[in-house]
């Protein structure tokens, strides 16, 4: 699902610099909306969906945070840990949280050090323009923080729908 960059501007999204399955997930410790951290290692053992988004309550943000929660259920039932990351501060995750009645930890990565190691920021295209900011990208990591899924410029309409096909297909 990944289009092809220029490499000529940026090098945190050529193709060479993304993420693919078999690499090791770079750590990471990241403030949370409910005024904790997270630490990616701390999660070993468990398997993880890791998503990357623009801008919390933005409509097409909002949307896959939606449909994240509402199959958060059959994600939990079959081992995964949905964890969400933003440049937002932790207060505007913290309302987008109680508005949208999400039960998952949103992250806060306003220097986007993290993006930038996920190659979840760069250059991307919108309305024919290229410009620099967050790519909608998803990494499902294994027990031992091994990425076995990674997925850049996902849409957010119908995103969580088709990673669940994958993983059913993962976990075949």
């Amino acid at each position: 699902m990944s289009e092809s960059t220029n490499t000529s501007h940026t090098t945190t999204t050529t193709e060479s610099t993304r993420l693919v399955a078999g690499q090791q997930a770079p750590d990471f410790t990241l403030p949370t909306d409910q005024g904790g951290s997270v630490r990616l290692s701390d999660l070993r053992g468990k398997r993880v969906i890791l998503y990357f988004y623009p801008a919390a309550m933005t409509p097409g943000c909002t949307k896959e945070a939606c449909d994240f929660h509402d199959n958060l259920n059959r994600l939990t039932a079959t081992g995964y840990t949905v964890l969400g990351v933003s440049k937002d501060p932790v207060d505007k995750l913290a309302k987008f949280r109680e508005r949208d009645h999400l039960t998952f930890p949103l992250l806060s990565d306003p220097d986007l050090s993290v993006h930038q190691r996920y190659a979840a920021y760069g250059e991307k295209k919108l309305y024919g323009k290229t410009r620099m900011g967050v790519i909608r990208s998803t990494f499902v990591i294994d027990t031992d923080g091994t990425i076995l899924l990674a997925r850049y410029n996902v849409r957010a309409t119908g995103h969580v729908n088709s990673l669940m096909k994958q993983l059913d297909k993962l976990d075949a």
